[in-house]
């Protein structure tokens, strides 16, 4: 049964719409779309992520950020950060001068020998250093990637929309899973800095499953910032630009920040699953969503093209 967390956004139980019977999948459908329309996030509960799983991923994580630099940098550089590491400080929300307090680990789909998308993802990279990491790794993704049609279908829903006119964008797409470590404020930071400026994502949708501590924040339609959390079993699911264009900004990319710790000085880990379209997805807004009082708001452009604009914006693609 959906109900409503005490700072208000909706929180729904994906099995209503699995599980559940006809009342149960029209309330999750109803509650899912106005929650997004409204906000840009909702909570969903019992998602069938695999908690150990989960727990598991962080603490392989922990451990490979805790190396040296010299020997996560090994791992680094590649298409623009979208494989591997990516060090502390290289990354800036679009239009803030100042970089993000945080560092970052990308792993990507793999997809086989002979699919027509293969040659256009770069490969993933592993730590020789952790053998563990890349079964793990590669369970969770295949986990949240396979949350992402159920979610997608009970838009479409919504929306009155053929079942599969989301879910079928993003079919073999690009998906990122990124494993972010934000340390203890250094002392000499830039006062400026926070761990994650004031930003939009890329994407279709977003997936993260809850942090290791509090920091995510939205900016609601009255522009006052709200604290988000994910309880342990929770994922906080919220759109992206890509999304947004598609519905003509009838769901909006909602602006989001991760702010610095206002007590303890402590580390944070959390695990977003980016769910991104295949390259060639025409990102224009369908029909529906178009009308006189609502004219076209984005011109045309694919996926692909809009992915690394965004990334050359943030500075991981030069």
């Amino acid at each position: 049964m959906a109900v409503i967390s005490p700072v208000g956004i909706p929180v729904v139980d994906m099995r209503d719409y699995t599980h559940g019977g006809a009342a149960e999948r029209a309330r999750f459908v109803q509650t899912l779309g106005e929650g997004l329309k409204e906000f840009g996030f909702i909570t969903v509960e019992n998602h069938g992520i695999d908690q150990d799983l989960i727990r598991r991923t962080y603490a392989q994580f922990e451990a490979f950020f805790k190396m040296d630099l010299e020997t996560k940098r090994q791992y680094g550089k590649i298409m623009g950060g979208q494989r591997g590491y990516t060090e502390f400080g290289s990354e800036n929300a679009k239009g803030n001068p100042i970089a993000d307090l945080k560092e970052f680990w990308h792993t990507g789909r793999e997809l086989a020998a002979d699919h027509p998308f293969r040659a256009e993802y770069p490969d993933n990279v592993w730590p020789s250093e952790l053998p563990e990491l890349k079964e793990t790794v590669l369970t969770l993704y295949r986990q949240l990637d396979g949350c992402v049609d159920t979610f997608l279908f009970a838009l479409a829903d919504y929306f009155k929309l053929p079942q599969r006119t989301f879910a079928d964008m993003v079919k073999d797409g690009n998906s990122i899973m990124r494993a972010i470590h934000y340390p203890p404020l250094p002392a000499d930071a830039d006062p400026r800095a926070v761990r994650a400026a004031a930003h939009e994502d890329i994407n279709m949708i977003t997936m993260l499953v809850e942090a290791t501590s509090s920091g995510l924040e939205l900016l609601t339609r009255q522009g006052e910032w709200m604290p988000i959390t994910a309880l342990e079993g929770q994922i906080v699911v919220d759109a992206g630009d890509m999304l947004a264009r598609v519905t003509n900004h009838v769901i909006p990319s909602t602006t989001h920040r991760v702010v610095n710790p206002a007590d303890a000085n402590e580390t944070r880990y959390s695990l977003p699953f980016f769910v991104h379209p295949y390259s060639a997805c025409d990102l224009t807004a369908l029909d529906c969503f178009v009308s006189d009082e609502r004219p076209r708001q984005d011109p045309p452009i694919t996926a692909g093209e809009y992915l690394n604009q965004r990334l050359r914006e943030i500075g991981l693609l030069k």
